[in-house]
């Protein structure tokens, strides 16, 4: 998919980022956190019932931020990793010292000024989203909150002097106010911590540039830094905090059991999710830009972009309504959530093509969201375009037909399996209404006669009737 970027200048210095999320994501293999092959039950109450919750909401979205925006690219703050990938495309006749520190002055320009999270959590919530993840810290290192650690943070830089420069409280109480589960987003890497890139080395790839087990009491600083500041983000400052949802797959060595256990007295039931660390301490697994292609038992979102980026960017292409449903309506169905990639401008405003989208996929919700929403899966969960949920106590069984975007509505829908018993009610959701269906030829499954005077652009046709 092609994209469109704003040329940006350090003095003489011009960055031009022209890559798609498609090819991109071939580039990127190794940087995309796959799906854990392995999944550990946490063992404490609190937090399998906090699981649980979570697993109801079904869809959330991750808000992606930071001075990375100035650049208008596509990729964040991987424009500072020094690994020869065609994707991370900065202009390679700049040292990479004078790239760095052009990079950290950005600080100093990015100032939202129309920056105001209500907003957000009214879009959001209209558009059906249930939880919310903000990027506090990527892997660039600046803070999205006050922290007492580094300078490096939205408090000392072009914002420092606006009362809402606390970005990440500022965001975390206003969709507390608007009922979303809360995330906290947490780059475990650092790349402007001289305990993760020590500037006494060349700094080659994504990783720790030193030898740990050479400088063991560096280390030890870095994971004190780290746990510093997860310790300030779940202290109660910030407070009420559902997840902890740690990036960065490939750092391993910051002592979690420490971590997790400071964590989890701060926020009791709080869900750990150190991504690609299979074990205790991830909560769920968190496969990116993709899905799963059978049914899966396990706890489990998909991380999916509504654009081509995490962030936002200018004339930037966005998925339609329709793909999103469609895409949530399969996640579901295999047992997982759906965690939606998104950003605000530069100036702290959504942009208009996400508002649009939201509102359309909110309408569907609005009507259709029962068969979203506290579902659990079925053993047999999907037939063609048609896909299965129930209710979690498993006396009502839901179908929802993908339709196709663009094509007329279908005067009928056919599938097979999970069919109503002989003489049962089936209500389509959009219109609350019992409709005609029929036993199809034999061993076809059932026939469904569509309402006349449903939406023209549908994207979803859902159905509810009891089990058998």
């Amino acid at each position: 998919m092609p994209h469109t970027f704003r040329p940006f200048r350090f003095s003489s210095i011009a960055l031009l980022f022209a890559l798609g999320i498609a090819s991109s994501l071939c580039a990127q293999e190794g940087m995309v956190h796959k799906k854990s092959d392995s999944y550990v039950y946490p063992k404490e109450p609190e937090v399998l019932n906090k699981l649980d919750q979570w697993q109801d909401l079904k869809f959330g979205v991750l808000i992606s931020w930071g001075i990375y925006n100035e650049l208008g690219g596509n990729i964040g703050s991987w424009v500072l990793c020094s690994e020869d990938c065609d994707w991370i495309n900065r202009d390679r006749s700049v040292p990479y010292d004078v790239y760095k520190q052009n990079y950290r002055e950005l600080m100093n320009r990015f100032k939202p000024d129309r920056f105001e999270p209500a907003a957000w959590a009214k879009t959001l919530k209209q558009g059906g989203v249930k939880y919310m993840i903000f990027i506090t810290k990527h892997h660039d290192g600046f803070c999205l909150f006050d922290t007492k650690q580094t300078d490096f943070s939205i408090a000392h830089g072009a914002f420092k002097d606006d009362p809402r420069h606390n970005l990440a409280k500022e965001v975390f109480n206003a969709f507390r106010k608007d009922d979303f589960m809360v995330g906290v987003y947490f780059s475990k890497p650092d790349w402007f911590c001289p305990y993760f890139w020590w500037d006494a080395f060349a700094t080659p790839n994504r990783h720790v540039n030193y030898s740990v087990k050479k400088y063991p009491d560096r280390w030890n600083k870095f994971k004190e830094y780290t746990y510093n500041q997860i310790e300030e983000l779940t202290n109660g400052d910030y407070g009420k905090i559902d997840i902890l949802w740690l990036d960065g797959g490939w750092v391993r060595d910051v002592n979690m059991p420490k971590i997790a256990g400071m964590a989890r007295k701060n926020q009791p039931g709080l869900l750990v999710v150190d991504r690609a660390a299979p074990g205790e301490y991830e909560n769920y697994q968190t496969p990116e830009q993709e899905i799963p292609n059978v049914q899966q038992t396990t706890p489990w979102e998909s991380c999916i972009t509504l654009g081509n980026s995490w962030e936002c960017y200018p004339n930037d292409t966005y998925k339609s309504a329709a793909q999103v449903i469609h895409t949530l309506v399969g996640i579901t169905a295999r047992g997982g959530n759906l965690l939606l990639g998104l950003g605000p401008k530069t100036d702290g405003t959504l942009p208009d093509e996400v508002v649009a989208c939201m509102e359309k996929i909110g309408d569907w919700l609005q009507k259709n969201g029962e068969a979203i929403y506290n579902t659990r899966i079925t053993p047999y969960y999907k037939d063609g375009d048609v896909w299965f949920t129930q209710s979690k106590d498993g006396k009502k069984i839901y179908a929802i037909a993908c339709l196709k975007e663009g094509e007329k509505i279908p005067s009928k829908i056919v599938w097979k399996g999970n069919e109503p018993a002989g003489g049962s009610e089936l209500i389509c959701l959009q219109t609350g209404k019992p409709v005609e269906w029929k036993q199809a030829a034999e061993g076809k499954g059932i026939e469904v006669i569509l309402p006349a005077g449903l939406p023209a652009n549908l994207p979803a046709a859902a159905f509810v009737y009891g089990r058998k």
